[in-house]
């Protein structure tokens, strides 16, 4: 693809890491023709949650439902009889979301543009959501528990689920996939994951890739290096033989 054309970037999960997130995309350098897209997961476990929000916001940027903001809904909603979603919300790095709130309130604002994202983004060749999909559905039948939480029944797919889409998502850290590194993406059967780990001490990477001309932008939150790959250096394939499906969904990773 020429260097004139848009692109589209997708952003992996952000958690709170702003000025990671300005560094990465001064490195992607987006043109106003690209698209820039965020697959969820702005908040949490990082010190600067308030102004990742802020800012794609404002910007407008489309972006996807993670299960980080669906927990703070929950923890918000006022639905429940017990403390349980709360103490879930605050034990998955909730507090550093309330902490980067300097008036320890969540502008209402911010808590109605949270409501809205929706749980997919289909791009036609592409198509875009947090977690993946449940195999075993329609995507009609998709629901945000599926989209936003769902781990080992998609990576151990043995064939894609689309025939003519790749479906890209963040949620499950890729080194936490058998025979992947830190820093590196996963690829298996019709789905790439992008969620390099930026709040964890083994990794620190947060990813953007240029889908359109298959390049992957990286910056490590923690100690500032950037690099810029191909998706052929930068993904491994795994095997979905060695996923196990010993759980569903809702294990906090």
């Amino acid at each position: 693809m020429s260097d004139n054309n848009p692109r589209r970037i997708i952003i992996g999960d952000v958690h709170g890491y702003y000025h990671g997130l300005m560094k990465l995309l001064e490195q992607i350098a987006p043109t106003s023709t690209d698209k820039v897209y965020f697959l969820g997961d702005l908040i949490d476990r990082g010190p600067e949650s308030a102004q990742v929000v802020e800012f794609v916001k404002n910007n407008n940027y489309p972006c996807l439902l993670g299960n980080h903001e669906q927990m703070l809904l929950s923890a918000l909603s006022g639905s429940f009889s017990s403390n349980q979603n709360v103490q879930a919300w605050l034990f998955s790095g909730g507090q550093a979301t309330i902490t980067s709130y300097k008036t320890a309130q969540i502008p209402t604002e911010h808590i109605e543009w949270i409501k809205a994202l929706p749980i997919y983004i289909d791009l036609g060749d592409v198509w875009l959501t947090h977690a993946g999909v449940d195999p075993s559905k329609a995507v009609t039948e998709q629901t945000a528990e599926e989209l936003c939480w769902i781990r080992d029944e998609f990576h151990s797919m043995e064939l894609p689920y689309f025939t003519d889409k790749l479906i890209i998502v963040g949620h499950t850290i890729t080194f936490t996939l058998p025979g992947v590194a830190p820093g590196e993406l996963a690829q298996g059967e019709g789905w790439l994951d992008i969620d390099t780990g930026a709040y964890h001490p083994r990794s620190g990477w947060l990813t953007g890739l240029d889908i359109d001309n298959q390049l992957v932008y990286q910056v490590n939150v923690f100690n500032n290096q950037v690099r810029e790959l191909s998706l052929e250096e930068a993904a491994s394939k795994v095997n979905p033989s060695n996923i196990k499906v010993t759980h569903r969904r809702r294990q906090r990773v």
